[in-house]
């Protein structure tokens, strides 16, 4: 009778669980929160883009000009481009502006990112592909730490995993982010 109730107590724990994780990712505000933080990422990073922006749509409406308005335009334009970088793109050069030396040779083998513009801040786990070969005991090892610890600095969540893989899609290492 005690290992009946220890599975059945499993099953319901289970099922809570799938349950749970099922409401939280298909809900559409974690989907707004995650796409918010993205964001606000970006426009921290890039204030100075900004207030340019802000500046020139008043100096649009105080004028009158044609000029401000193709500037106006101008930056949407970079936003969409941006946007429609691929992930590792994205990863590559939040890393070359923000990253160190050792960070960014390292980052220069990363061929493609996964899972990292999807966050639930419950089970996140991104993938980061690079052109390492010879799995764990290979070149990619060390790198692969700075490669983890500068996606932990890229992108942030309550519980999330980052990890690293050759070319051969071996194991070289992971992180939490």
């Amino acid at each position: 009778m005690g290992m009946k109730t220890k599975i059945a107590l499993g099953a319901v724990v289970g099922i809570a669980v799938i349950g749970a994780m099922s409401a939280n990712s298909g809900d559409g505000d974690g989907d707004g929160k995650s796409d918010s933080r993205t964001s606000a990422s970006a426009g921290e990073n890039a204030d100075g883009g900004a207030k340019d922006k802000g500046g020139a749509e008043k100096g649009g409406a105080e004028k009158g000009g044609e000029k401000s308005d193709g500037a106006a335009d101008a930056k949407p334009a970079e936003d969409k481009a941006v946007e429609k970088a691929s992930q590792a793109e994205q990863f590559k050069a939040f890393v070359q502006k923000n990253g160190s030396a050792n960070e960014k040779d390292a980052v220069s083998h990363v061929t493609k990112v996964q899972g990292a513009d999807e966050q639930n801040d419950i089970l996140d786990a991104a993938d980061v592909y690079t052109d390492f070969t010879g799995g764990i005991m290979g070149e990619g090892t060390g790198p692969a730490k700075l490669i983890a610890s500068a996606f932990a600095d890229w992108k942030d969540s309550e519980n999330g995993l980052v990890t690293v893989y050759d070319a051969d899609g071996e194991l070289l290492g992971n992180g939490q982010f």
